[in-house]
Order: C-alpha cells, then sequence, then structure tokens
C-alpha cells in the first residue's frame, strides 16, 4: 500500500536527520539538546464545504517527532510525521423522496510536518506553528450497501462517486505543547490549504441541479500525548 510505504520512508528519514544532529559538537559551540518522541491520541474531523452537509467524526492519530532545541533562543524546532484515521459523517438517502441519513466516511492519512515552537515558560509551555504535507487515500464509505444512496441536495450523484478525492494536500498548523522533558501533551488544530475535492471536479460527475464547483478544506484537532527519548 502506498500510504505504508510513505510511512517506512519518513521514519527511516527522522531517524537519521536524528542521528546525524546528535553528535558532538566541537568545543566552544553552543550544544543543541536533541529529542525523539512517540506520541499518539484522538482527532476530531470535518471538511468545510458548500456542496455537502457534514458532521465531524472521531478518530485516531500516532506520531513520531524529533526535536531540535537551542538554549539561547526563544523557540525551537521539530519535525515528524503523524499517520491518522479519520471518520466523517455526509447526509444522503436512498431514494429521490426518502428522507435524509447519515453516511459514515472513513479517511486514512499520513501527515509530514516542521514545526517551529514559541517558548512562552522554557520547553515547559510553547505555542505551535508551521506547514504540513499530507498525503491520504480514498474518502472511504464504510458501509457498501449505501454506495448508491443520492447525496443531499443532488439529483443522481451517489455515496460512492466522491470517493476518489485529492491525494497530495497541504495543510498548516497551529497549536501549543505542554509538559515535562520526558512527556508532553499536545493539542494542534490543522486546517486545509488546498482543495480536497479538486480531483471530483475532473471526473465529469452529475452534480445537477446546482452543478457548483467542488470545494472543502479539511479540518481537524488532534490531542495528542507524546513520550520522549
Amino acid at each position: 500500500m502506498q500510504i505504508r510505504k510513505h510511512i517506512l520512508l519518513v521514519a527511516i528519514s527522522i531517524g537519521f536527520v536524528t542521528t546525524v544532529f546528535s553528535q558532538r559538537r566541537p568545543h566552544g559551540v553552543v550544544n543543541i539538546k536533541n529529542g525523539f518522541g512517540i506520541g499518539g491520541g484522538l482527532t476530531q474531523f470535518d471538511i468545510k464545504t458548500d456542496n455537502f452537509e457534514t458532521k465531524a467524526g472521531q478518530g485516531w492519530i500516532a506520531g513520531l517527532a524529533a526535536t531540535l532545541d537551542l538554549p539561547h533562543r526563544w523557540y525551537t524546532v521539530s519535525y515528524g510525521m503523524q499517520v491518522s484515521e479519520s471518520n466523517i459523517e455526509i447526509m444522503g438517502r436512498s431514494l429521490p423522496t426518502a428522507s435524509t441519513e447519515a453516511m459514515d466516511y472513513k479517511l486514512m492519512m499520513v501527515q509530514m510536518q516542521f514545526l517551529f515552537h514559541a517558548k512562552l515558560a522554557k520547553d515547559y509551555l510553547m505555542i505551535d506553528a508551521g506547514p504540513m504535507l499530507q498525503y491520504n487515500g480514498e474518502l472511504e464509505l464504510k458501509d457498501s450497501s449505501k454506495n448508491n444512496y443520492i447525496l443531499d441536495g443532488y439529483s443522481a450523484l451517489t455515496a460512492q462517486d466522491i470517493s476518489d478525492i485529492s491525494k497530495f494536500n497541504v495543510n498548516a498548523s497551529i497549536g501549543a505543547t505542554a509538559g515535562f522533558n520526558h512527556f508532553k501533551l499536545r493539542v494542534q488544530y490543522i486546517y486545509g490549504l488546498t482543495n480536497m475535492f479538486n480531483k471530483l471536479n475532473d471526473q465529469n460527475l452529475d452534480a445537477s441541479p446546482s452543478n457548483d464547483t467542488f470545494k472543502g478544506n479539511q479540518s481537524m484537532l488532534a490531542f495528542m500525548a507524546f513520550i520522549y527519548f
């Protein structure tokens, strides 16, 4: 699977770069403190769009992080990756005259990020911000019996028609990290800068009666706990 290949590549890269930066510095050069963390937690995921009626769903997230702490600076930096499975509900109906009901979708993703951490209280409390690259799979409908359900607001567009969304996306994140040397808690808000539904516009889908361009930006809130070594 492509996502597994990306995870393995980034994990190897993080390990290599961390080892390089961990070497002893020459005398007179400021010592850079390095750290390597493993974490996990919960997410709340939604897609901000005018095309569909959505409801945020819960999911899980796990990640690796390598930090480069510059003691004489007001900030530190980190880089790493996160793997998550997110869930979202989109409204649809079994028949044109039927009442609408929620259809559950899931989305697997790998996110590679670089963060700046502004030190509010040394490294015990920091404000985080930075860019993120994302590779995700298809928007997968959990119940295949609903593949032909018609999406709310459309006359012929079905639940399975919107699965093949854009695979590569760019995000921005902001949040806060608090804790001690070997244990930290992080809350992070991730917003998609690119259109996750852009690929749908190239598929000649029947979007009547509105025929609006498909556009959606992801919105994810992540709560994670990290153990650092």
